[in-house]
């Protein structure tokens, strides 16, 4: 069975048909999500994936930044563009979606019964921004001492810049992590970059995931509190911890490390490099690697000269080795070298253009690319039927992520929500009529 139907009868992305033994890891893990835009909403994608129901709670009219943030924007049938960001699709699927303005004394009233019933609330406020609500950490807990309270700010609760709004570009540029990214000043093209995606906001929510797991462990566990507790996740704590090797690498030996493009500042040759026809990488991680690279490529000798010996005298004479190799590697087309190295055993592969990476043989084996149906068909109105997007890379051999259903339309799902709740179709029509819903 192909994963690209996997948004049907929970198939999950390997394709693998659960059995009814199985139930999704998090199955019966409620989670309100009141966060929006990446980093919040990654963490709960996460969560939805592995089986949580995950309600994400949207402003009236407006609905989460992201469902606006376009080009590129979704396609109906026809190919013509929706008002829809293909963006939002990024990282809220699996999740059900209500509308409900907390501004008011009764949209706050149904987060509190929510929160009654939540094992989690992930959001993204600034730092007191819900306290004004009454839906900060202590008024909830008071309500549900098992909630797992998770906030994402820019800058932590606390410090000088607690107050401040904290966006994924600002904390590439602080945390120093641009000054790493690009190529040196002295090149063309030369000067700090931020990386492709939102890395930073991709890892918050990462950790975020990470931290809740295991808070809820603590909590459920035999001879557990019983008891939720805080998150306070910050995308500059994270940004910071993510330089990893290059902090260490200041931290113990004092080295500030620069801009160096695609080569590596502990590798060589670790980059990439021309071909008859384009470029290629090569990632030689070892001197046994390497000494297969040049007997294959007709040098053998380069692995026997006491300047390529070893890779600490290989990263010392990078201005040496480099010009040579760039010399060797026009020979052959990439196609030509990967075949060659291959069969070497040395790390190598083309640099891909995303269109080009979804091409690729192993992206489509592993079923990388999922197409969902819009659940139910056509609730979004928009002529829209299915939305593309990346399998999770959690791969559990007896409970891996199932994927449910597309990414929702804005407030798909308030009249199921609130019926859960208790409210009678007089009551929603009531709140709707009030702009509360």
């Amino acid at each position: 069975m192909s994963a690209k139907c996997a948004g049907m009868g929970h198939i999950p992305p390997t394709g693998l048909p659960m059995t009814t033994a199985q139930r999704p890891a998090l199955d019966g893990i409620k989670v309100l999500d009141l966060s929006r835009v990446l980093a919040g909403p990654w963490c709960t994608q996460i969560l939805a994936d592995l089986g949580a129901d995950v309600v994400k709670v949207e402003r009236p009219g407006a609905g989460d930044d992201t469902r606006h943030w376009g080009p590129p924007f979704l396609q109906d049938a026809e190919g013509r563009d929706t008002d829809q960001a293909s963006y939002f699709a990024a990282c809220n699927r699996n999740k059900r979606s209500i509308t409900l303005d907390i501004a008011k004394p009764e949209g706050q009233e149904i987060i509190r019964r929510m929160v009654l019933q939540a094992d989690v609330l992930v959001e993204n406020f600034k730092v007191g921004g819900l306290a004004q609500y009454g839906l900060d950490h202590a008024s909830l807990r008071a309500l549900n001492p098992r909630l797992v309270y998770c906030s994402v700010t820019g800058f932590g609760q606390d410090g000088p810049y607690a107050e401040r709004a904290g966006y994924d570009l600002m904390v590439q540029a602080m945390s120093g992590m641009m000054s790493i990214t690009g190529r040196a000043d002295g090149e063309p093209g030369g000067g700090p970059l931020r990386v492709g995606v939102a890395l930073t906001d991709l890892f918050t929510g990462c950790y975020a995931s990470t931290a809740i797991l295991a808070a809820l462990r603590v909590r459920d566990q035999p001879g557990g509190t019983g008891q939720g507790q805080h998150i306070d996740m910050a995308l500059l704590d994270v940004g910071m911890a993510i330089l990893a090797n290059q902090a260490s690498g200041f931290l113990n030996a004092g080295n500030v490390p620069q801009r160096q493009g695609n080569t590596h500042p502990s590798l060589a040759p670790y980059q990439d490099f021309p071909t008859a026809d384009g470029a290629m990488l090569l990632a030689i991680g070892n001197d046994g690697q390497f000494a297969r690279f040049c007997a294959a490529a007709g040098k053998p000798e380069w692995s026997a000269d006491e300047r390529f010996a070893t890779n600490t005298l290989r990263v010392k004479h990078r201005a040496v080795l480099i010009p040579l190799m760039e010399d060797l590697t026009r020979s052959r087309t990439t196609a030509d070298w990967i075949t060659l190295l291959e069969k070497k055993a040395v790390p190598c592969g083309p640099i891909n253009d995303i269109a080009q990476a979804f091409d690729d043989p192993q992206v489509q084996a592993r079923g990388l690319h999922v197409q969902q149906p819009r659940w139910p068909e056509g609730a979004a109105g928009d002529g829209v039927a299915t939305i593309g997007s990346v399998a999770s890379p959690l791969r559990l051999s007896a409970t891996p992520p199932v994927l449910r259903h597309a990414p929702p339309a804005l407030g798909q799902h308030t009249d199921e929500v609130l019926h859960e709740l208790g409210f009678d179709a007089e009551r929603i029509a009531a709140l709707r009529s009030d702009a509360v819903v």
